[in-house]
């Protein structure tokens, strides 16, 4: 049945990011998680009346508004909307590409360098226990690294995400099993730095 949230087109072809990501994982990714994740929201959004008009960023921020019936359900699925949603937008087949402008001098600001921001990312996805994210999130006026577990979101904790990684086993295991690493140093070759680059400027001024 039609919900208040819906899922969003992936926006290009399930193979566009081959051979980092294969195709039938993203279209197993797109078409079967993230559209379970908006069918369950849109089930548990009906026990907050008035909390189906707002995006859903707004709820993420201010969960404590949300009546405690359904805080769980909407945490769990509102984050696994809002984090995919995120992470379609932000993935483009970008073999060693990398940031520029404004986010490109962040970066080399708040980690050094492009390459050390790269290993600390890398390092926090290989590190998430368990199913979760590691982010890029933009925090108390700086470009912070960040993870959450399962499809918590950093909209939660005071940060807005610029980029996310998902390494729930149902991001790669069709691809690299039980190899996450690869997984997450195959994933900085599909990294759509423009999109993040407009993302950080919404946010930075």
């Amino acid at each position: 049945p039609e919900g208040v949230f819906k899922l969003p087109p992936l926006g290009y072809d399930y193979d566009a990011l081959e051979p980092f990501i294969d195709a039938e994982t993203m279209k197993i990714h797109h078409d079967k998680h993230h559209a379970a994740y908006v069918s369950k929201l849109n089930q548990a959004i009906v026990g907050a009346p008035g909390f189906e008009k707002k995006k859903i960023e707004e709820i993420l921020i201010n969960l404590g508004a949300v009546p405690e019936a359904v805080r769980k359900d909407i945490r769990n699925q509102g984050g696994g909307h809002a984090n995919h949603s995120l992470f379609w937008q932000t993935l483009k087949k970008n073999e060693n590409g990398k940031p520029t402008g404004e986010l490109a001098r962040a970066i080399d600001a708040n980690f050094g360098s492009y390459d050390k921001f790269q290993e600390a990312f890398i390092a926090a996805a290989t590190k998430v226990f368990g199913s979760g994210w590691a982010w890029l999130v933009w925090k108390d006026k700086k470009l912070v690294i960040d993870s959450t577990a399962n499809q918590d979101s950093p909209y939660s904790t005071g940060g807005v995400p610029l980029l996310g990684i998902d390494v729930w086993e149902h991001a790669y295991y069709l691809k690299y099993q039980n190899r996450r690493a690869e997984y997450v140093d195959a994933f900085m070759n599909v990294i759509n730095w423009p999109h993040v680059q407009r993302l950080f400027e919404r946010v930075a001024r």
